[in-house]
């Protein structure tokens, strides 16, 4: 398998070596991996061809970490998540875990992850897992939001043996085979429906909590107390609530579009089963198999970035996520109902900003939002004014974990008017 780090900014492309065996599958020119984003692809790798080079191959990475094949069943690829040039490295978990403080987060998971359950799985050490934390993580915390609601009651069908008594409908086969042959003559078999909470979707969910729970007790370096204190939360509102369910049950379910969170936690425990081929053994396993994945952890900074203006600007609707204007999407309109701070702010996962001056295309970007007509109308801006811009970087050096109190300056581009810009550390693993 071979090992890289995360990267910022396209730059530092890495030299591999021992990788000639496999020039033929690479066809002697360029390769990437892009996952697509909206309208347009991100790479999450790139292998370079270079001829006549004592070291022929040059891997780019991107914003993206994971697993993937670069030559199916026999070259693998891990990109871990990287801080810096040393070998400190993002704390995504601390970072998810801050992300579902804010409730709205829930909405935008669509693109944070992608899982291929079609390509074969690859064997990582369970230190290497990315994925089952993200998926536990964000699954726990959906059925907290389930169970604060209450859980979905609905009909079902129930199937029973009853003694001298009929309900529903009789199974003559069953009845039959079970009782008859037995010289249980009183006995029938009966099927009918219940209306209560014991559904085949919270089966499904009440399963995937039991796979869940299995796979936490192996999570390595990753502090699970809150994960835990979750758990003791959720567990007794699926006290009865069976977890008996086959296979064939699970691919049959289809959620409710009506209940959001179902259909969001069904998903979950959808790829949690997947992941674990429907076999909790593996949950335990030092040695896993994965399915090829990506996570975006530029996605992931954006999210995260969200949780932490939403802890500043605390009232309703002062911070607004990926509105659409004209098909175009900012990240964020900031509209403080004081009126002191009307702006369009963008997330860049760049730590190269705390050096240098943001690039060209990133200002044509966000210039280009804060220049729509419903932009002005929406911030209810004078049309001879300048709507101000800011771009909020990763930056170690900043100081600020937050932008509570006086953490919110802002420092303005030297060679552009009202364009500003801010660092905000992210969690590191210890």
């Amino acid at each position: 398998m071979i090992i890289l780090p995360e990267q910022y900014g396209y730059k530092n492309p890495m030299s591999i070596e021992k990788i000639d065996p496999f020039a033929a599958a690479l066809k002697k020119g360029s390769y990437n991996k892009a996952i697509q984003r909206g309208n347009k692809k991100a790479y999450c790798y790139q292998i370079l061809h270079k001829e006549n080079e004592a070291n022929p191959y040059l891997f780019e990475t991107s914003y993206f970490v994971g697993v993937d094949w670069i030559v199916e069943n026999e070259l693998p690829i891990y990109v871990k998540p990287k801080l810096d040039d040393d070998t400190s490295e993002v704390n995504y978990v601390k970072m998810l875990f801050d992300v579902l403080k804010e409730p709205e987060n829930y909405n935008h998971f669509d693109q944070l992850c992608e899982i291929n359950f079609e390509k074969p799985s690859i064997a990582i050490e369970q230190k290497q897992d990315l994925l089952t934390p993200l998926l536990l993580i964000q699954y726990i915390n959906i059925l907290k939001k389930i169970v604060q609601k209450g859980l979905k009651k609905s009909y079902y069908s129930v199937t029973k043996n009853l003694n001298a008594k009929v309900k529903g409908k009789i199974l003559i086969n069953e009845t039959i085979k079970k009782n008859h042959f037995n010289n249980k003559m009183l006995y029938s078999c009966c099927q009918y429906s219940e209306f209560g909470i014991n559904s085949i979707e919270n089966k499904v969910l009440k399963k995937a909590l039991v796979f869940s729970i299995a796979a936490m007790q192996n999570l390595k370096g990753i502090d699970i107390s809150s994960l835990n204190g979750l758990v003791n939360y959720i567990q007794p509102a699926f006290v009865n609530v069976d977890n008996e369910i086959n296979i064939e049950e699970l691919k049959s379910v289809k959620p409710n579009k009506l209940y959001k969170e179902y259909e969001q936690a069904l998903k979950f425990a959808k790829h949690i089963f997947k992941r674990y081929g429907y076999n909790i053994s593996k949950a335990n396993s030092t040695i896993i198999k994965t399915p090829p994945f990506w996570i975006d952890m530029s996605k992931l900074f954006e999210l995260y970035v969200f949780s932490k203006l939403k802890e500043r600007f605390i009232h309703h609707n002062e911070v607004t996520y990926h509105r659409k204007f004209n098909y175009l999407e900012p990240d964020f309109i900031l509209k403080t109902n004081d009126g002191l701070n009307k702006m369009v702010v963008d997330a860049k996962y760049k730590p190269q900003y705390q050096d240098g001056n943001i690039n060209t295309e990133d200002i044509r970007q966000i210039s280009g939002y804060a220049r729509l007509k419903k932009v002005y109308e929406f911030l209810e801006f004078e049309n001879d004014k300048i709507i101000d811009c800011l771009v909020i970087y990763s930056n170690q050096m900043a100081n600020r974990k937050d932008f509570k109190g006086n953490n919110f300056e802002i420092e303005e581009e030297k060679e552009y008017n009202r364009f500003f810009k801010i660092g905000i550390e992210l969690p590191v693993k210890n």
